[in-house]
């Protein structure tokens, strides 16, 4: 625990041992909200995890010593597109209120299904627009829709100054960002690192379905995004090389001709090095691992793998050599499908 988190963890000590649990609309209306305090939300479906209490302790730190955190916990029916998946979905309140205890929350708000669409799903919902139908959106018709519905209702019955949202969930973030944006939410959204464990698997909720031969299977997904990470730090070095060498045809000639073929080839290497690192070598870093992957048993079972701008999700052209971008990932390990992804800056010269 660093020592940000340290103070979060006497903060909230300090304040309750035990997060006020609250189920209804009214509830949540009629906790005190001390005056000029900043009100810090996070978003959960429960099942909370080390990655919900980062979020969590983060908030801590945003809201600060006067300030409030309240953690929601709702399975929103609205972004499953099967029974079976909602269903499934681990509901574990007993443990997600220690868990919001020991991170700092002041509230956790845990409303029925009929306390947040009261009379059945709503008629008028939030449609997610052509970011929502890229990616994940694709595979998962609908979700997003719902899932800035429920956002939407959680955030005019919190009222937050401020909501935190994981990054593992890139593409939410960005629509919930352009949602706030859009309709003129008076709020700022904030997005948090993501967290993983130490063989490097982003925490999922989901990663409890994974035997342990599925678990090794799906690390793969971070391997493959930093391999590609590392690709592109190799070449973005390579082209740093080459801006300070006066590296050309006859140099390379000269030394093919005294017999230094390897020199040869680095010199040749240093002297096309493109500042980009290159979109496409970037994507076929991740691909060679995840095809590796497909072939182990369990077998990797790929979604899609996409280099996106995250401004709106749209794949990265291949002649791109300067910019943000995210590589991101979904794919599936027997049931238990896991999506996962990291930032990447083209033309960063260290």
């Amino acid at each position: 625990m660093n020592t940000q988190d340290s103070g979060a963890a006497q903060d909230s000590g300090a304040r309750a041992t035990t997060p006020a649990l609250l189920h209804t609309a009214a509830e949540l209306d009629a906790l005190r909200r001390p005056a000029g305090a900043r009100r810090v939300v996070v978003m959960t479906m429960g099942a909370l995890h080390e990655g919900h209490a980062t979020l969590i302790r983060t908030a801590r730190s945003a809201a600060g010593p006067a300030g409030q955190v309240v953690v929601t916990v709702f399975v929103n029916p609205l972004q499953f597109g099967e029974a079976a998946d909602l269903d499934r979905y681990p509901r574990t309140l007993d443990a997600d209120l220690a868990v919001a205890a020991g991170a700092g929350a002041d509230a956790v708000f845990a409303p029925s299904v009929d306390e947040v669409y009261p009379g059945g799903e709503p008629q008028v919902r939030i449609t997610a627009g052509p970011m929502g139908e890229r990616l994940e959106g694709a595979a998962r018709p609908g979700h997003f829709d719902g899932m800035l519905t429920v956002v939407a209702k959680l955030l005019h019955l919190t009222r937050p100054d401020e909501a935190l949202y994981g990054q593992k969930d890139a593409q939410q973030l960005a629509l919930i960002r352009r949602m706030v944006r859009d309709l003129n939410f008076g709020v700022e959204i904030t997005g948090v690192p993501t967290v993983r464990d130490p063989d490097g698997l982003a925490l999922s909720s989901r990663n409890r379905f994974l035997s342990a031969e599925e678990r090794h299977t799906a690390l793969a997904l971070p391997r493959a995004l930093f391999a590609a990470r590392d690709r592109l730090a190799a070449q973005q070095a390579l082209h740093e090389r080459a801006t300070a060498t006066t590296a050309n045809a006859s140099r390379v000639a000269g030394l093919a001709a005294l017999g230094e073929s390897r020199a040869a080839a680095d010199t040749q290497a240093v002297a096309l090095a493109r500042p980009s690192g290159g979109p496409a070598a970037v994507r076929a870093a991740a691909r060679l691992v995840l095809d590796d992957a497909s072939k182990e048993q369990p077998p990797l079972a790929v979604d899609y793998l996409a280099l996106v701008d995250p401004a709106d999700f749209t794949e990265i052209p291949d002649d791109r050599d300067h910019g943000e971008a995210i590589l991101a990932v979904a794919a599936r390990v027997g049931a238990t499908r896991l999506i996962d992804n990291i930032p990447l800056t083209f033309g960063a010269l260290t």
